[in-house]
């Protein structure tokens, strides 16, 4: 028997919508990573391009007073300065540096290397050496990644189960949680606590937060021990916990300090925590910059279909039950062959009541799938439900936002639902 025609556009675009949402999310994201860079770019050479001119100016001077004083001819000096340079590449200084490859400065060297800060102020010379380089990179990069997702999933559920606490306490004050109200199998009964998540922009000051607090003590450190002024120390920590590394500042490379097994030990940890804080706080940004480009795309939608205002408002009718287009077209053609049902008769009137067939099999359902969250609940996270099985095994999404899926309130199935609902009855 074949489907009905309309039954078979409905599915199509059920089918192509997720994949068309998916492809405009990722071109609107292009185009404004492109408008972004190109104001960047317009910004920085507004701001460094007369510095850098006046830099050549008086390099190009000091040149020419050193050649005339000293006699020396101006080939002859800029020889001298390609030797200076090549030393400077091989990290040789005029001042004395501690060594770059022994124990120590060889850990520091391969810290930088999985983290993907890279400075640069040390390079393999040998053939040996970056050989060895990508292929101890290539697993040392992909472990700490994992290591930074790990981390972002265990911060992301600490902030959500203190916060989930606050909450609580904050109902108990005002009345709404009995005095002896503990999580388990009571948390069913509470209307108020049932897929409560954190939202992420409480978690994303949070982490703002955590990550300026931390920012501000690593540049206190390295005012005092390394001679920096306080912006600069404040530059080298937001480039090096973002895994920027210019290389134009770095720690720890004078050949002593006071205290430098201390000193050895906070800068360790602070670059630690420093690129698994700002990791964690990138990603909960992405998340924030995603949900406005789905504001924007719906909102594009909405303006180049006339459709979805004939939809929204049948959607806004309440204390009515409507069916999907489907099933309205299924009664038209009911209608239209003569076959009368007393169960869908009352539905063919009105155009907004299910038959009670229909409503007591999806109550069934419904009932099913409430019970198993509320048993998951009751044991710790709630484990997502998988409806639909055509689903592909990257439906959740990859790397961190898979790790976020269903952690926070804007992430969670119930809001992500609501659009595919919106979708599916237009």
């Amino acid at each position: 028997m074949m489907p009905p025609r309309g039954a078979v556009g409905s599915c199509r675009r059920r089918r192509l919508a997720p994949l068309n949402e998916d492809n405009g999310r990722f071109l609107l994201l292009a185009a404004l990573i492109a408008a972004y860079l190109s104001a960047g770019a317009t910004v920085f050479s507004a701001l460094e391009s007369p510095s850098e001119a006046a830099a050549q100016l008086r390099w190009n001077r000091t040149l020419h007073n050193f050649s005339r004083i000293f006699n020396i001819s101006p080939p002859e000096l800029r020889a001298f300065l390609r030797s200076y340079e090549a030393a400077r590449a091989a990290g040789i200084r005029v001042d004395a540096l501690r060594p770059r490859w022994d124990f120590p400065g060889a850990f520091y060297f391969v810290g930088t290397v999985v983290s993907t800060i890279g400075f640069g102020m040390t390079t393999p010379a040998t053939v040996a050496g970056k050989v060895f380089l990508i292929v101890y990179g290539l697993f040392g990069c992909a472990g700490t990644i994992l290591f930074f997702n790990l981390f972002l999933e265990r911060i992301i559920s600490l902030l959500a189960f203190i916060m989930k606490a606050c909450y609580e306490r904050q109902l108990r004050r005002s009345g709404l949680l009995p005095p002896n109200f503990r999580r388990g199998p009571a948390v069913s009964g509470v209307g108020s606590l049932v897929g409560w998540k954190p939202s992420v922009y409480h978690v994303m000051l949070i982490l703002g937060f955590f990550a300026i607090t931390l920012s501000c003590c690593a540049s206190a450190m390295y005012t005092a021990v390394e001679g920096w002024n306080y912006i600069d120390s404040l530059y080298y920590c937001f480039v090096t916990f973002s895994t920027i590394g210019f290389g134009d500042l770095v720690s720890s490379q004078n050949a002593a300090y006071q205290h430098q097994g201390l000193y050895r030990v906070g800068n360790f940890i602070f670059i630690l925590m420093g690129v698994c804080c700002i990791y964690s706080l990138f990603n909960v940004i992405s998340i924030v910059i995603k949900q406005i480009l789905n504001w924007v795309l719906k909102k594009l939608e909405c303006r180049c279909c006339p459709k979805c205002h004939k939809s929204s408002t049948r959607l806004s009718r309440r204390n009515a039950i409507t069916p999907g287009a489907r099933l309205r077209r299924h009664n038209v053609a009911m209608d239209a062959d003569g076959q009368y049902d007393s169960d869908t008769e009352g539905r063919r009137l009105s155009g907004e009541m299910i038959s009670m067939r229909e409503l007591t099999a999806s109550n069934k359902v419904s009932l099913a799938i409430l019970q198993k969250q509320l048993s998951e609940t009751a044991n710790g996270y709630p484990r997502n439900v998988c409806i639909n099985t055509r689903q592909n095994g990257f439906s959740a999404g990859v790397g961190a936002l898979a790790i976020m899926n269903n952690r926070l309130a804007e992430t969670s199935d119930s809001r992500q639902s609501r659009y595919q609902q919106y979708l599916d009855t237009g």
